[in-house]
């Protein structure tokens, strides 16, 4: 069974084209990839990662609204009972937010610069401690 992924732009964002080199790889890497598109609310997000049934939702933010929409999405997700769909967020986070992030259910977070092999190996395991 492949991983699934939504890779999701959330709020008013509208550069994408990290989310969508982050998504090809994951895509090259062997995982089943789902991407949203600009302009995602977190219900919206919420929804895909239920509709899609993905393991992984990763949030592409540059617009520094991070600590207003990711908790927002952690919220939708849990109100959606998908206690168990990891989150990771890739964009410009100071690294101030790094571990505020994490503190609130972030699993991981990659700023520019991040490799795709580490994106991936993340994930993996994360997928495999997650069916351990």
């Amino acid at each position: 069974m492949s991983i699934r992924v939504l890779v999701a732009k959330v709020g008013l964002d509208g550069h994408d084209r990290g989310a969508k080199v982050i998504a090809r790889a994951l895509r090259d890497a062997g995982m089943e990839v789902i991407y949203t598109g600009l302009q995602q609310t977190p219900d919206m997000i919420a929804e895909a990662a239920l509709q899609e049934d993905v393991q992984i939702v990763g949030l592409s933010i540059l617009s520094g609204a991070h600590m207003t929409l990711v908790p927002r999405v952690l919220e939708s997700l849990k109100n959606h009972e998908l206690d168990d769909v990891k989150v990771i967020v890739g964009g410009i986070i100071p690294a101030d937010d790094v571990d505020k992030l994490k503190a609130i259910g972030v699993k991981g977070v990659f700023g520019p610069g991040s490799k795709t092999d580490e994106i991936i190996t993340f994930i993996r395991e994360q997928v495999a401690d997650a069916n351990a």
